[in-house]
């Protein structure tokens, strides 16, 4: 994975979030930042849901979290081996582009072991014992290739892997002929000898596996008619008898002298499952594979205590209560905001835009106009939608003249009329019917932490109350579940009607703060909002004002 910088929006984001999240990706990319990638956090509510389908646009990628994951820290892409490659030509490799870890794969690249100095010394060491001759696991063809040599027969199975014992024909011949008695598996054996035609005929005789000619030197024509006869290959190589034995031992396929036990890991994986992985084999590094076994790079322990390679950047909140959860973990580089300033503090010092306007859509849009960027047509649709949105199609009373303009000059560009759309999208996100009390109260909940008291507040907007108060016994139950999950002071339900431009607030708390609040009462746990419907302008300080006293 590619370095990158996520926008997110609230955790359970509305349309001006999501269409922030887009609308600042493109105009990131209009600077020519093309690292920039809108994200989010939460699921995609009727309303935002609507629009995106409307535009035919794509809306952003949904990450539920941003708890470490190996994608955030891997490397990108790793070389690989394939699982027939010779030890000779794999360490090499390895010496020359310095690396101590390496892949194995197969024919169609498919993951299947790890080559790494523990895995292939320990199985060398087991090969190389004095008291025994020794044995190899190979091909003929292999060990041609590693000799760099010539095969003037090719006899049968030179292409199947099996172990074979090396012996040298240096001896008298009847030395040697006692030496091939001693082994009753001719066809296991590879003889290494020099010009001896007597030794030759007799390995020719006797059916053994493989002729290895050292020093260049060249059999005769009736060796080779014989060898073809008998089924040994014959193979000459130009180094002498030490260096050819040598060369024959890392002729070994790589698939043998490594790791086949250590497991691979995927991008999604999350960084607390793989560690104990990490930790537990010895050259603290695993290899990624997609989800067709193929590897797609590597992760080790020292990536891991590195930066991610993912930063975020943040539009329309900047709470950490409201932030997507995990963020803890990255660097924080932008932030764009129309709300009061939060809880969130940075380590390095990052762009900050916090304008008092009716909806963050107009502060993007504003920063392409300041920086004389076109605005892509599907992305002036968005952010008018957004606007209308967040401003209840510029009634809401957090609209401002400079949300008016900028509509205005949507508007003209996308040739949408304000009124007729606003009404359709607003109508998009004000249904409820078929929908859990659970679904609403938790599209566009925030969480807020005044003093170190935490509260919900959730908000939709409704043509007419009279369905959320007919079921209001199901979403008092909700709030209240969604109190405690939150350990909350009090949950509640801004229910906006977009008709009257009023709302009724329905409030899950204890008795105790119930008494404190002195918003005009409609039912038990219910109370009437008159022109209040504006969360962030109007509630939010109200409910400030009530939590300043209570308790004192």
């Amino acid at each position: 994975m590619k370095k990158a910088t996520f926008i997110f929006g609230h955790k359970n984001p509305d349309t001006d979030s999501v269409v922030s999240a887009t609308a600042y990706a493109a105009f990131k990319k209009a600077r020519g930042e093309c690292d920039y990638k809108a994200c989010r956090a939460g699921k995609l509510n009727p309303q935002t849901d609507y629009i995106y389908k409307k535009f035919g646009i794509t809306p952003p990628e949904f990450i539920p979290d941003m708890n470490p994951r190996v994608a955030y820290y891997m490397s990108d892409s790793a070389d690989v081996l394939n699982q027939m490659t010779p030890f000779w030509e794999a360490s090499a490799f390895m010496r020359e582009h310095g690396r101590k870890v390496l892949p194995i794969v197969d024919d169609e690249g498919h993951y299947k072991a790890i080559l790494n100095y523990n895995s292939y010394t320990k199985k060398i060491f087991g090969i190389l014992r004095p008291e025994h001759h020794i044995s190899v696991v190979t091909t003929v063809s292999l060990m041609c290739r590693t000799l760099s040599g010539k095969t003037v027969c090719e006899g049968n199975e030179a292409e199947v892997l099996h172990t074979y014992t090396i012996i040298s024909g240096s001896s008298s011949l009847d030395s040697f002929a006692k030496t091939l008695e001693d082994h009753k598996d001719k066809e296991s054996l590879v003889v290494i000898t020099g010009d001896r035609q007597d030794i030759q005929k007799l390995c020719i005789e006797k059916k053994v596996r493989a002729l290895i000619l050292s020093a260049g030197r060249k059999p005769c024509q009736e060796v080779i008619e014989k060898a073809k006869e008998s089924g040994t290959s014959i193979i000459i190589s130009k180094y002498d008898t030490a260096s050819t034995s040598m060369l024959v031992l890392y002729s070994t396929p790589v698939r043998v002298l490594s790791d086949q036990t250590i497991r691979p890991i995927k991008p999604e994986d999350s960084i607390q499952k793989i560690m104990p992985m990490l930790k537990e084999v010895a050259s603290q590094t695993l290899p990624v594979v997609d989800d067709e076994g193929k590897v797609v790079g590597m992760l080790s322990e020292i990536d891991v205590h590195h930066d991610s390679k993912i930063k975020i950047a943040l539009v329309d909140h900047n709470e950490r209560t409201q932030a997507v959860d995990g963020i803890e973990n990255y660097q924080i580089t932008d932030i764009v905001d129309h709300h009061r300033i939060g809880s969130l503090s940075t380590k390095l010092p990052i762009s900050f835009i916090n304008m008092p306007l009716g909806s963050t859509s107009t502060i993007i849009t504003k920063l392409f106009q300041d920086e004389k960027l076109e605005i892509p047509l599907d992305i002036a649709r968005l952010l008018l939608c957004g606007i209308l949105s967040d401003t209840l199609i510029l009634k809401s009373a957090t609209t401002t003249p400079t949300d008016i303009e900028i509509a205005g000059y949507l508007s003209k560009i996308t040739s949408l009329n304000i009124e007729e759309l606003g009404e359709e999208i607003i109508k998009a996100g004000s249904r409820i019917s078929g929908r859990t009390s659970y679904e609403v109260i938790n599209q566009d909940m925030k969480e807020y932490n005044e003093n170190g008291i935490l509260f919900t507040v959730s908000q939709i907007e409704v043509d007419g109350t009279d369905e959320v108060l007919e079921r209001k016994n199901d979403f008092l139950d909700d709030l209240e579940i969604a109190r405690k999950s939150h350990g909350a002071l009090f949950a509640s339900l801004l229910v906006t009607d977009i008709s009257s431009l009023s709302s009724v607030m329905l409030v899950a708390a204890e008795e105790k703060f119930l008494s404190a609040v002195n918003f005009p009462k409609q039912d038990e746990h219910i109370y009437f909002l008159k022109d209040v419907v504006s969360r962030k302008k109007q509630l939010i300080p109200m409910l400030s004002e009530i939590l300043a006293t209570y308790g004192s």
